[in-house]
């Protein structure tokens, strides 16, 4: 029988350089060290051993296995470690190549023109002022005379949270909470986000909105053509041809559309135009006296001037973009080009 060990041992170490995998190895162990290994069924042979050969057969036995664990760890490690090396060389980092770049932000148009537009008022004089998006019926309505029953209320579709709290359709309200804080002399712009219930191509449910007050003693309507002529030159160029048209605003009196010779065409007319040559770029008036009564300010002592425009409409014609609801759609495609 120790004869029989000792065969078993030499066929197993012979087997062991032949076994190149991970696998092969785990396959070697299991078939003489595994519960039903060929090295297991000797052992429990060891009833036909005589009484004077059991215990060097006992002894033989554990040192074969032994001596096969420790041979099968040994070859597993190395196979380990060669992989391992493998692994290493093609990982290899050339340290010469050059660097990866990394990938820089920058602010969404809308964004851009904003700022933009908040610049050139500060030069003037203006300062920004925010406020509350979810407002109230009457700051949004009523306060910059548009009672309930009024038809203006049509011209503006409105988001309604409960009855009287709604979604702000203008940043107007930031000028009635500014004047019932502050006495005149006012300047103030207001940008934000406002919401109406549209969308195609040049309205969304969501835009951006900038308007601007001016109150003092002797403002007069030259003082606001003058301050928008000022700020349209620089938008869009000091050679731009803009007019005055009047219109009608229930808290301005009088009120007057501003529009700009079409950027697209220089004026000779096209399909962005409606061959008229002209844009509509904003809105614009007088404050109307019973605004100003509303926030405490005495029409008779103070004149202002207010205005409004989009942003996205602005930022459209500024980068000649036919649909507003590129803005929006977060293409990359689109916004890497600015």
């Amino acid at each position: 029988m120790l004869n029989t060990l000792d065969e078993l041992e030499k066929k197993a170490m012979l087997e062991l350089p032949g076994a190149t995998s991970e696998d092969a190895l785990n396959e070697l162990r299991t078939m003489y060290l595994g519960r039903k290994g060929v090295l297991t069924q000797m052992l429990r042979q060891i009833s036909t051993v005589t009484a004077e050969e059991r215990p060097l057969f006992g002894k033989r036995s554990n040192e074969i296995k032994e001596s096969l664990s420790h041979a099968i760890y040994e070859a597993l490690e190395r196979l380990k470690s060669s992989r391992k090396d493998d692994v290493l060389l093609k990982e290899t980092i050339d340290v010469t190549l050059p660097g990866r770049t990394v990938g820089r932000g920058h602010l969404h148009p809308v964004t851009r023109v904003s700022q933009e537009i908040c610049r050139i008022f500060a030069r003037m004089g203006f300062n920004v002022v925010e406020g509350p998006e979810v407002e109230t019926d009457y700051y949004n309505f009523e306060a910059l005379n548009i009672p309930k029953d009024h038809p203006a209320r049509d011209m503006q579709d409105t988001f309604y949270v409960e009855e009287n709290i709604v979604l702000r359709t203008h940043t107007s309200p930031v000028q009635i909470r500014t004047m019932e804080k502050m006495k005149p002399p006012v300047r103030i712009l207001s940008p934000g986000r406002v919401y109406r219930p549209d969308s195609d191509v040049s309205h969304t449910p969501m835009f951006h909105q900038i308007e601007g007050l001016m109150v003092d003693r002797g403002v007069t309507f030259g003082d606001l053509k003058g301050t928008l002529t000022y700020f349209l030159k620089q938008i869009f160029g000091a050679d731009i041809f803009l007019r005055f048209r009047p219109s009608f605003f229930p808290f301005t009196e009088p009120s007057a559309e501003v529009d700009i010779q079409c950027v697209m065409c220089g004026g000779k007319g096209c399909r962005v135009c409606g061959q008229s040559g002209w844009l509509e770029i904003l809105g614009s008036g007088m404050v109307d006296p019973a605004v100003f009564e509303n926030v405490g300010y005495d029409p008779e002592e103070v004149t202002g001037f207010a205005f409004g425009l989009g942003v996205e409409r602005i930022a459209m014609l500024k980068y000649g973009i036919s649909d507003i609801r590129l803005f929006f759609e977060n293409d990359w495609r689109f916004l890497e080009q600015f």
